[in-house]
């Protein structure tokens, strides 16, 4: 287990609130994201934050005193810990010194000073000795990333992280990293991969630091929905203890994946429009793949019916889906036409027949399309060569 105390710094809940009190559309929840907003940087005391963020956007409207009072408990204690470094440095050894730089880089990155913030724990990183401290502070730098929505910071520092613990991380730092691969990669739409991983955290969940358990279990269900197959999502998904200790809370998980599973699709649509409103597009990480998410979804759940029927009526597929025939035409032959469902709509009769695919014929495309990649990289690779 790690053997230091995680602090959840830089508080992740501040920019998740900013980032809706910025969208016009979820206006309905400005109220309540901007009394936390608010809450949070009066709490971690974070002038430059609230300086930065007054000055660069119009959410919120700049309360000099408000902002006098925290600038000046900042200067009290980075002036504290400057004189707590400065003795340390003079008459201590190098485990105080690494001990008093890790608690300036920490209360800079608590109080939201990007560039100092990086700079001071880049600084506790070369003094620190212990493996697992190492660890922490990169993992701290990657959460500043999160923070500030700084990709480049996130990967750069993600890479280091996984070699480091590569070198001996312990089973707890080794389960944390999880949590934060599996985060970013549903950040950049990489659900199957980012899911297996939260998957794979789900009973050793420690990384409150970084999300809560809710959160945490709601982004397992969200992105694992889409990535498991219909038998991995009942064993792995729908019948994970983890998993049902939290549904009560969060219904519209249950419906969504208990309805897919059991094929009530109508259902499973209204729960998927739901999920839309309340999960995908008020959060700063699903918000960009709502539309994808939603339309990958919908088709999971049409490729799933049609594989069970040689053909369906238009009106029988309208019924299951509790849309109108219009609705289910247009949006079957857009999703035929981009070749997503493998099935041909005859108008006349109103029926719609599956054409499954050949697997020799699967298998031939995917080996052309792999030899012209390799086709690709040769040349290029000669033009270096020669």
């Amino acid at each position: 287990m790690a053997d230091e105390v995680v602090l959840p710094i830089p508080n992740l809940r501040v920019p998740e609130n900013l980032f809706v009190l910025s969208n016009p559309a979820l206006k309905h929840l400005h109220d309540n994201a901007r009394k936390e907003l608010l809450e949070g940087i009066k709490a971690d005391q974070m002038g430059p934050y609230y300086r930065n963020i007054t000055s660069s956007s119009s959410v919120l409207s700049l309360d000099t005193a408000f902002l006098a009072e925290m600038d000046k408990a900042n200067e009290e204690e980075l002036k504290k810990l400057d004189e707590r470094l400065a003795e340390a440095q003079k008459i201590e050894g190098e485990s105080e010194i690494s001990d008093a730089l890790k608690a300036r880089a920490n209360y800079l990155t608590r109080i939201g000073d990007k560039e100092k913030s990086l700079e001071a724990q880049k600084l506790a990183l070369e003094k620190t000795p212990g493996l697992g401290s190492r660890i922490d502070i990169v993992l701290t730098i990657v959460r500043i990333g999160f923070f500030f929505s700084d990709t480049d910071t996130v990967t750069t520092n993600m890479a280091k992280a996984e070699k480091l613990i590569d070198e001996g991380g312990d089973w707890d730092r080794r389960n944390r990293l999880k949590v934060y691969d599996g985060l970013h990669l549903i950040s950049i739409r990489q659900f199957k991969r980012g899911g297996e991983l939260l998957l794979d955290a789900l009973s050793t969940f420690t990384a409150t630091e970084l999300l809560s358990y809710n959160d945490f279990v709601a982004l397992t269900v969200i992105s694992n929905s889409l990535a498991l197959k219909r038998v991995d999502l009942k064993k792995r998904l729908i019948g994970a203890p983890e998993v049902n200790q939290v549904l009560p809370e969060i219904p519209v998980l249950g419906d969504l994946v208990k309805n897919l599973y059991e094929c009530h699709y109508d259902k499973f649509f209204i729960a998927l429009a739901t999920l839309e409103q309340t999960h995908l597009i008020p959060s700063r990480i699903l918000s960009p793949h709502a539309r994808f998410y939603v339309r990958e979804m919908r088709i999971l759940a049409y490729s799933q019916l049609l594989e069970s029927y040689r053909s369906l009526t238009l009106e029988s597929l309208s019924g299951a889906f509790g849309v109108s025939v219009d609705f289910v035409d247009r949006e079957l032959s857009r999703f035929i036409a981009n070749g997503r469902l493998h099935c041909s709509i005859d108008k006349v009769r109103g029926i719609v027949e599956t054409t499954r695919p050949s697997l020799k014929n699967a298998q031939y495309e995917t080996v052309v399309k792999q030899g012209d990649v390799l086709l690709n990289e040769v040349q290029r690779l000669s033009k270096v060569l020669y």
